[in-house]
C-alpha cells in the first residue's frame, strides 16, 4: 500500500499521514523533513555526497547517524529546506531514498511531489488545500512563537518558490482527490481519506480473489 499525501505548507499533511499511518500499520515518511536535514547539513558544511538520511521506524531523522529530529523544524530550515529542494542534485538523491523506502515498507508518505514525481504509482492520492490565512493561523498555533503576519509573508514565498520551480513543482497529480481543508475539523479529512483507502484495500481484495 503506497499512500501519497501533497500540499502546501501547513496544510495538515502531517496530521493525515500520522493518523492513516497509525490507522492502516503504515510507515509514515514526512519528506519535507529529508529536505530539512539536507539544509542542515548544509549548514554544517557538508557535502551532498557525504550526506546520509535515514528515517526510524518511529519516525526518527538521522544524519550521518546523529538524531537531529528535534533540530528539523525552525523558521529558518523552513525558508532554507525549500531552497535546496530547487536544487537538482538534491532532488534526485532524495527522491532516490524516498522510492527505496516505499519499495522496503507500506508507506503513507507526503511531501510536495509525491504523488506526481516520487509515487507517481501511488494506490491513493490526496492533494490538501488551504488558504494563506488559515495556513499562517496553523503555523502559530503550531510553533506558539511569533507572529501571524510575519508567518503569513513566510508562506507566501515558500509557496511561490515552491508552485514556480522547473523541478517537480507543486501541484496536484491529474488523479488525485483534491481536499479543501478550510474550516474542516481534521476528524473529517481523516474519515474522508480513510474511506478512500479503505474502498482502494477492497478493490485489491477484490480483484485476488477474483484471480483465484
Amino acid at each position: 500500500m503506497k499512500i501519497a499525501i501533497d500540499g502546501p505548507a501547513a496544510s495538515g499533511k502531517t496530521s493525515l499521514g500520522q493518523a492513516l499511518a497509525e490507522q492502516f500499520g503504515l510507515r509514515f515518511i514526512e519528506t519535507g523533513k529529508m529536505y530539512r536535514a539536507v539544509a542542515l547539513a548544509f549548514d554544517r558544511g557538508i557535502k551532498l555526497s557525504d550526506i546520509d538520511i535515514q528515517v526510524t521506524g518511529d519516525e526518527r531523522f538521522l544524519l550521518n547517524g546523529q538524531d537531529v529530529t528535534s533540530q528539523l523544524h525552525t523558521p529558518e530550515l523552513d525558508q532554507k529546506s525549500s531552497q535546496v529542494a530547487t536544487l537538482p542534485d538534491v532532488r534526485a538523491r532524495l527522491v532516490e531514498l524516498q522510492r527505496k523506502i516505499a519499495r522496503q515498507h507500506d508507506v503513507v508518505m507526503e511531501g510536495r511531489d509525491i504523488g506526481t514525481i516520487v509515487l507517481p504509482d501511488a494506490d491513493v492520492k490526496i492533494f490538501l488545500k488551504a488558504t494563506t490565512s488559515e495556513r499562517a493561523s496553523r503555523r502559530l498555533e503550531q510553533r506558539q512563537c511569533g507572529e501571524l503576519e510575519q508567518i503569513t509573508r513566510e508562506l507566501t514565498v515558500r509557496d511561490k518558490r515552491d508552485s514556480e520551480r522547473a523541478i517537480a513543482p507543486l501541484k496536484p497529480a491529474r488523479d488525485a482527490t483534491i481536499i479543501e481543508t478550510d474550516q474542516k475539523p481534521l476528524r473529517e479529512v481523516i474519515s474522508e481519506v480513510s474511506n478512500l483507502v479503505k474502498d482502494r484495500l477492497d478493490n485489491v481484495a477484490g480483484a485476488a480473489k477474483d484471480r483465484d
